[in-house]
């Protein structure tokens, strides 16, 4: 969730002032952009895992600080309730066997957390939402201890004035309230990122957006919230209403919402962050002591924190990152559009597939954001959303004919953009061996029309026909699933039916 802050009362005039310093730090990245003061492309990826704590008995354990003790490393940190925890995996170049070795990375790492979380009666999942999780389990008190967090949650119920609402329907329908934003804490994502130049940011951020619907498609992992079974993503329309600080009054008049798609193509990096100060008042008014300009005037760079504090607090599915290293700036995408899951395996599959084909997509002669209007991307993100492995997406048809077609996202996978990501990956200088491995396991998704929500529904269905309640067949899918996903085999192999003991009612 970003930086540290300590929680305090703000006043007219504090966000005054930092409307002031936001605007003074925009023209500060403004200025580094235009004498070309950013890192030289590094190739260099980084990637987050958010993660969840559960039980043997499939239920949320609300302990994330007992088992961050007992792991006591940095690479594992806090998140926004007491069910979450965060992986971070350190910056990685983007060429010979990465992709094993951050396989590698993710199991030793998860393998050492599982076992400290044991200690406690607890297991590492990884999921996108916790079939498990209750609206009773979300709730203010079982936010992390974390000043930050309670800023927030201050801040934007102040804003919003009232409940939080879910409201979603698929295959059932979900009508929740809530009087905090501990909802939002049921989303659990992969975050990936990508350090580019300024020159090529714009081009990745479009190619992000508009494989974004795919990307869903492929990996949807979140069918359940609260009981009930959604959409097959659910949790990016549960994350942009459990953030929703816009009463229905301002929903009315088209005023956006903080977790958002976007609206348009880009031109240049500082258009994001433009817009993010034009259409977001900001929730953190904290100030930090440095003056941005007056650090470019003497030669430094700034660290622009305002921005970056106000920047974190716009929920893009490809959000722009700034940052400085070693006293160098640099800019990231950061994509955020896949949820956490189903194993380490397929974690790397969505990571090989995004990098090989923003990579090719970036460098197209013809882009496809020029062939694509923005609302068609939109439109796409929706539709994978709902319906998964099962989405038909609208694409550009080949040839100079232009216009678009509708095409179903597993066909347009196998034969339109796997072959472009292996060629992004091969760009990158990835060996072949992992290229193959990892886009194969895409490959079979696919061909199976299987991935982790369809693998979901289908075994709680099956649980439902053993004569389980509601209640009790999530339980046994999340304790099956967790079993499954630690022995490592990618989803697409998981069987849907299994032997095992009655399990205790859950709640229904």
């Amino acid at each position: 969730m970003g930086e540290k802050v300590a929680a305090g009362g703000t006043g007219l005039t504090d966000r005054q002032r930092y409307r002031r310093k936001l605007n003074e730090c925009l023209t500060g990245l403004q200025r580094l952009l235009k004498d070309k003061r950013f890192d030289r492309p590094k190739n260099l990826m980084g990637l987050e895992i958010e993660l969840n704590l559960a039980g043997p008995d499939g239920m949320p354990r609300m302990m994330n600080s007992q088992v961050l003790e007992r792991i006591a490393s940095r690479d594992f940190q806090t998140e926004l309730a007491q069910c979450n925890l965060e992986v971070n995996i350190l910056p990685h170049r983007l060429s010979g066997r990465v992709l094993d070795q951050l396989a590698e990375e993710l199991r030793t790492g998860l393998a050492y957390a599982d076992r400290k979380a044991a200690e406690v009666a607890a297991r590492i999942v990884m999921i996108g939402i916790l079939p498990t999780l209750a609206a009773e389990d979300l709730v203010a008190s079982n936010l992390s201890e974390i000043d930050r967090y309670v800023l927030l949650n201050d801040q934007m119920r102040a804003a919003r004035g009232e409940d939080f609402e879910i409201d979603l329907e698929g295959v059932e329908r979900l009508v929740s309230s809530s009087a905090s934003i501990a909802p939002e804490a049921a989303c659990t994502s992969v975050q990936l990122h990508l350090q580019v130049t300024p020159n090529r940011f714009p081009a990745v951020w479009n190619a992000a957006q508009a494989i974004a619907a795919v990307q869903i498609a492929v990996g949807a992992n979140s069918p359940f919230v609260f009981g009930r079974e959604l959409w097959r993503e659910s949790r990016p329309p549960v994350f942009q209403q459990a953030t929703d600080v816009r009463p229905p009054e301002l929903r009315a008049q088209g005023v956006r919402p903080r977790t958002w798609f976007g609206e348009r193509w880009i031109d240049t990096p500082s258009d994001l962050f433009e817009e993010n100060l034009r259409f977001f008042p900001p929730l953190l008014p904290i100030h930090a002591d440095e003056d941005p300009l007056a650090v470019l005037d003497e030669g430094g760079i700034p660290s622009l924190a305002e921005l970056v504090l106000h920047n974190g607090t716009v929920y893009r599915w490809n959000r722009p990152v700034y940052g400085v290293a070693d006293g160098v700036p640099h800019l990231r995408v950061e994509n955020r559009v896949l949820p956490a899951g189903p194993t380490v395996t397929d974690v790397i599959a969505n990571t090989a597939f995004y990098y090989g084909l923003v990579r090719t997509l970036a460098e197209e002669p013809r882009p496809v954001w020029s062939r694509m209007p923005f609302a068609a991307a939109a439109e796409n993100f929706d539709t994978a959303c709902r319906r998964g492995i099962d989405a038909v997406l609208k694409w550009p048809r080949p040839g100079r004919s232009g216009g678009l077609g509708e095409v179903a996202a597993v066909r347009l996978v196998r034969q339109e953009l796997l072959p472009m990501a292996a060629a992004g990956l091969d760009a990158w200088g990835v060996e072949p061996v992992d290229r193959d491995h990892y886009l194969g396991v895409i490959e079979a998704r696919c061909r199976r029309r299987v991935n982790g929500a369809s693998w979901q529904a289908a075994a709680y269905h099956h649980a439902l026909g053993r004569g389980l309640d509601r209640g009790a067949a999530l339980a046994a899918m999340t304790q099956r699933y967790s079993e499954l996903m630690h022995s490592g085999e990618p989803v697409h192999a998981w069987p849907v039916e299994w032997t095992a003991a009655p399990v205790a009612a859950g709640r229904g």
